[in-house]
């Protein structure tokens, strides 16, 4: 069951990586990305490496979305 748990939270946290919701900027969808990446290791559904590859994840996606609008695309 556990499993389980870990895939759908997984897919959630990916989802809103790659799509996020309407009318969040990019600093919302980050924190929306940290907050679910540290629920998932508080309750264990993640180790401490696989959270870190989610904030690194996170990171990345936010610098690049930080470019684009200084970059004004």
């Amino acid at each position: 069951m556990n499993d389980d748990l870990k895939k759908e939270a997984l897919d959630t946290w990916y989802k809103l990586l790659n799509e996020p919701q309407l009318r969040m900027d990019c600093e919302e969808q980050y924190d929306e990305l940290l907050k679910a990446a540290d629920e998932m290791e508080r309750t264990g559904l993640i180790n401490s490496a696989e959270w870190r590859e989610l904030v690194r994840q996170a990171g990345t996606a936010f610098s690049k979305a930080i470019e684009g609008v200084d970059g004004g695309t």
